[in-house]
């Protein structure tokens, strides 16, 4: 469920001794509310400007975003959870300790590759970002014995972009798909209504400002399945999936993997003709998917997920 508005949450989940978290922030009512508003600070690109030999001026050349940080000054607020100084100061000291656990990431900064996720809602708007949490301290105060302490968190997005909070999931039957067609008895004038009236099977709006990144799902029974952005691209692998088999084609940056069942690594069974994970986004607006492979069975199917992707909030 989207956040309450202004409400932010940083969760990752526990590895081996090492706990998960989920801490909600960002308003009074959570106990961690924000004493100024957020800051997004993005880095410098990597530029690809050379000189001009014995000439004035750059050439241009490819230039290379990079990360972004968020910034947050929170107040641990414990005033009311006691009716004495000795209590509010020990409820403060264990509400300041619970945010240095979930900053500290120890569970999510020993898995390589693996980010933590933070989730907001801005005017209406549920957004995530990926990342981990970065660098925190918590104030010297004297207020602390009085159940408040000013503590400053950083959060590393790893890409600098928002995503949409809603998961988009499109399915694809193997085309093309069996035993399809009308069936009698019909009338005239034939119609079609609701929503097939105007989406055709295959069919992914993307929304966001920025391309977005799918994560394609194969399932068997298929022989040579491919994935088709038509007039764009087409990933093809070259490998039979069995009944209750699948194929996992994560193009996100923090993934970069083709998994068989979720584990077993199959990238080197991609096509010399299929293009590089990085290149297979999806840009904003309509495109179209086929599910391409021999499968006689016609039970073949694909499922496309994407989050929209924003510059900004």
């Amino acid at each position: 469920m989207p956040l309450p508005e202004g409400q932010w949450n940083l969760s990752y989940g526990s590895n081996s001794i090492h706990p998960g978290a989920n801490l909600t922030f960002g308003t009074f009512s959570t106990g961690y509310g924000l004493t100024d508003p957020y800051e997004i600070t993005y880095g410098d690109a990597d530029v690809g400007d050379t000189p001009m030999p014995r000439r004035d001026g750059v050439r241009l050349g490819q230039d290379f975003k990079s990360t972004a940080t968020l910034t947050f000054e929170i107040g641990v607020d414990t005033v009311d959870a006691a009716t004495t100084q000795h209590g509010r100061h020990g409820a403060n000291l264990d509400a300041v300790s619970r945010i240095m656990q979930a900053w500290d990431g120890e569970a999510v900064r020993r898995r390589f590759g693996t980010p933590a996720v933070l989730r907001t809602t801005q005017g209406g708007r549920a957004r995530r970002f990926y990342g981990r949490p970065r660098k925190i301290a918590a104030a010297a105060s004297r207020l602390t014995r009085q159940g408040h302490t000013p503590v400053i968190a950083s959060f590393l997005s790893l890409d600098g972009v928002a995503y949409d909070d809603t998961e988009q999931v499109l399915r694809v039957d193997i085309n093309p798909p069996p035993h399809r067609g009308l069936v009698g008895p019909l009338t005239t004038p034939l119609r079609m209504v609701g929503a097939g009236a105007t989406k055709v099977p295959g069919e992914a709006v993307v929304g966001g400002t920025k391309p977005a990144w799918p994560v394609i799902t194969i399932y068997g029974p298929i022989s040579q399945p491919a994935c088709e952005v038509v007039g764009r691209w087409k990933a093809a692998l070259d490998l039979t999936l069995g009944v209750g088999e699948r194929v996992i084609i994560d193009t996100r940056p923090w993934a970069l993997t083709v998994l068989r069942n979720g584990s077993a690594s199959v990238a080197g069974k991609l096509t010399r003709s299929s293009p590089l994970l990085p290149d297979m986004r999806l840009a904003p607006g309509r495109s179209d998917f086929v599910l391409r492979g021999s499968d006689v069975t016609g039970l073949a199917y694909m499922t496309v997920a994407w989050r929209d992707a924003y510059a900004y909030l």
